[in-house]
């Protein structure tokens, strides 16, 4: 996937821990062999593009505690 692909066409879901006031909303959309992650209160802005195997790792690091969230 290019940072320059469009990525209107994608369907985004958010996060399911996501806040409930709706202040801290993170969307996910599959893309290919790739996972798109953006700020649901900016569509339009940066979104972050990443292959499966980095997301799993990522996730794996989280449910582990190595990051500061």
């Amino acid at each position: 996937m290019s940072l320059h692909d469009d990525l209107s066409g994608v369907r985004w879901r958010k996060a399911s821990r996501s806040s409930a006031s709706g202040s801290d909303c993170v969307e996910l959309a599959q893309v290919a062999e790739s996972i798109a992650i953006r700020d649901s209160k900016a569509p339009n802005g940066p979104t972050l593009v990443i292959d499966r195997k980095t997301w799993r790792a990522t996730l794996t690091q989280v449910h582990r505690g190595e990051h500061e969230l």
